[in-house]
């Protein structure tokens, strides 16, 4: 999500990377070996910085040891990073030699596969390493369950240590990857997969850890976390088309959220529904439960917009699904109408006693 140069100027500041690429698969593999020979020659050409370089030799890293054998510092032997449970070690490995280390897989295969290692040697040692997974909830509908990533964000953060970034859209990727580099011990990035686009203009520069205000002065408040926010805007165009205006903020940092926000919008609307392409247990609509429901005094109500303790056995487009799940545009504003109806309904009937 975000283009080489952001990559070009990152080595420049940080000066010493390491990024371990583990396996790849299937039809994209040809494009993403252009892509990593592309990263590699910006670096080494353009730059002064020392860049540490693994790959699983499971896909193409023989390819690019006879290419960049001068330019790569770091090659793991063949058994490593095949096995993807041994990946966590790795890069906990490297990052305890002192580098900022980068790994980088769809969303399942970057943290469910290897969560034990993940728990026992990074974030137990508060490894710098930095997860970043593509494909994020249904990014990748038509090849199912298996590739669909639900759970990720609940598993990254019950661990402690671990930080948690779902940036919506690229310009807000860009600053989440920027934080994560800038932070010391591990972090998980996770991103979309579909060339996503800006979703929102933004006044200034953004802070990654901050939920971001994208439509203020509404009835009611929508929060999301990744892409989705896309259907979420949608939403809250067709709410508006039926004259109920609400606010919508992105979330892009799930862990450590941005509590002050949060109590400050609890505090400000009588409903909250949260929105995400995951579980509601763990994900944001969880975050924002657990410190809503702490609060004393009145607060809002908040509705969880995700899915329900199931797995997504159905296999279609993003958009499909997003339908199928409750969380394209047309059904999010139904259940947002449906939520509002209900405690509008339910004041009255207060009122009356």
């Amino acid at each position: 999500m975000a283009d080489i140069s952001f990559w070009k100027e990152r080595v420049k500041q940080y000066r010493h990377i390491g990024w371990c690429y583990p396996c790849t698969y299937g039809f994209d593999q040809a494009l993403r070996m252009k892509v990593v020979e592309k990263l590699i020659g910006q670096f080494s050409a353009e730059t002064n910085a020392l860049l540490d370089f693994g790959c699983g030799t499971g896909d193409f890293s023989w390819a690019l040891k006879d290419k960049f054998q001068e330019l790569v510092l770091y090659d793991p032997c063949a058994e490593v990073l095949e096995n993807r449970k041994l990946r966590g070690r790795t890069a906990a490995g490297m990052a305890l030699c002192g580098n900022i280390v980068f790994t980088y897989s769809i969303g399942n295969f970057a943290t469910l596969r290897c969560v034990e290692q993940i728990r026992n040697d990074v974030c137990y040692h508060h490894a710098n390493v930095k997860i970043i997974a593509s494909a994020g909830g249904f990014s990748y509908g038509q090849l199912g369950m298996s590739h669909h990533a639900t759970e990720d964000i609940a598993m990254m953060r019950a661990l402690p240590n671990m930080r948690v970034y779902v940036p919506a859209d690229p310009e807000e990727a860009i600053a989440c990857l920027d934080h994560a580099a800038q932070t010391d011990g591990p972090c998980y990035i996770r991103l979309a997969r579909r060339g996503e686009p800006v979703l929102y203009s933004k006044i200034k520069e953004i802070n990654a850890t901050r939920i971001q205000p994208v439509i203020t002065g509404g009835i009611a408040a929508l929060l999301a976390c990744g892409p989705i926010l896309k259907k979420v805007l949608n939403a809250a165009q067709i709410l508006k088309a039926n004259h109920t205006v609400v606010s919508v903020y992105s979330v892009p940092c799930v862990k450590p959220i941005d509590r002050d926000a949060v109590c400050e919008i609890a505090g400000e609307y009588s409903l909250i529904v949260t929105i995400e392409e995951h579980e509601i247990a763990g994900g944001l609509g969880g975050t924002v439960a657990e410190i809503v429901s702490e609060l004393p005094g009145l607060h809002a109500s908040v509705y969880r917009l995700g899915l329900r303790d199931e797995y997504t056995g159905e296999v279609g487009s993003y958009d499909y699904l997003c339908g199928y799940y409750g969380l394209s545009g047309e059904k999010i504003a139904r259940t947002v109408s449906d939520m509002l109806g209900k405690m509008f309904d339910e004041g009255c009937h207060n009122r009356s006693e």
